[in-house]
């Protein structure tokens, strides 16, 4: 595997709305090359809705209309794309809420943790994914998937570390409320330190979500940050700065289990 000694990130901090064939024209129109990782947010292929709605009827097959366009412009753009998808399951009322990954890199997570909390059910609608960590290659990189609340469980980012992410992803549609920006800035900034990784987290903006989408270096540093409104962010992650971290905070090698 190429150890590639920089990975180029752009995370687009845009809205989606709630017709699936416009949100799809934008991703074919609006994401350029120059980027080694694409990364859009949570829900991208189309919004939730109003809170509790049902959504399964906006759920796709990973071959079907979104995944095909995210694949066509991870092509077009010489790029590895992320982007938040509802996915078909076994239960046709509940689908998954799910992450696909094209180009160079190919992956699909499927969110382990639903947002039942702060007054949501997402369980109501949407299906838990397999327990199992996802970490796919971008670039001689290791990159490990996570979606928003994901965020608020440190077990999950750490065994994505402990299988090789050296980079943690987290699209969210990360919803607004007292002291909800700093949560999740300060998740971001504590799932990097603790694990000595890079942390990069698309958010929609707002005024429905939070926006403030970071990219975050191994010792907590902010790299590059968004505010509220729709914003494109771009930032370079190096190598020797990784390596420079996990000499200078060896924690993972320090663990007494």
């Amino acid at each position: 595997m190429d150890t590639g000694q920089q990975l180029r990130v752009r995370v687009h901090q845009w809205a989606s709305g709630l017709d699936p064939a416009a949100n799809r024209e934008r991703l074919a129109a609006d994401v350029a090359p120059g980027a080694d990782l694409v990364v859009l947010p949570e829900a991208y292929a189309r919004d939730f809705g109003e809170a509790g709605s049902d959504i399964s009827a906006y759920a796709e097959p990973l071959d079907g209309p979104f995944a095909t366009e995210v694949a066509r412009v991870a092509d077009a753009t010489s790029c590895t794309v992320v982007a938040g998808m509802f996915e078909t399951s076994a239960d046709p009322a509940r689908p998954w809420n799910t992450l696909v990954v094209r180009g160079a890199g190919r992956a699909d997570y499927r969110k382990i943790h639903l947002y039942d909390s702060f007054g949501y059910r997402e369980s109501d609608r949407l299906t838990g994914g397999p327990l199992e960590p996802v970490v796919v290659g971008v670039g001689g990189w290791r990159v490990g998937l996570m979606t928003c609340y994901d965020l608020r469980f440190p077990e999950l980012a750490r065994r994505l570390v402990d299988a090789g992410a050296e980079v943690l992803v987290v699209p969210a549609a990360w919803l607004p409320g007292e002291r909800k920006v700093e949560h999740w800035r300060t998740l971001l900034v504590a799932r990097a330190i603790e694990n000595t990784c890079f942390v990069v987290g698309a958010a929609q903006p707002e005024p429905r979500y939070t926006g403030h989408s970071l990219v975050v270096g191994p010792l907590g540093e902010v790299l590059a940050e968004a505010g509220g409104p729709e914003a494109v962010l771009d930032a370079v992650l190096e190598r020797a700065h990784l390596e420079t971290a996990r000499r200078t905070n060896p924690s993972l090698s320090n663990r007494r289990l």
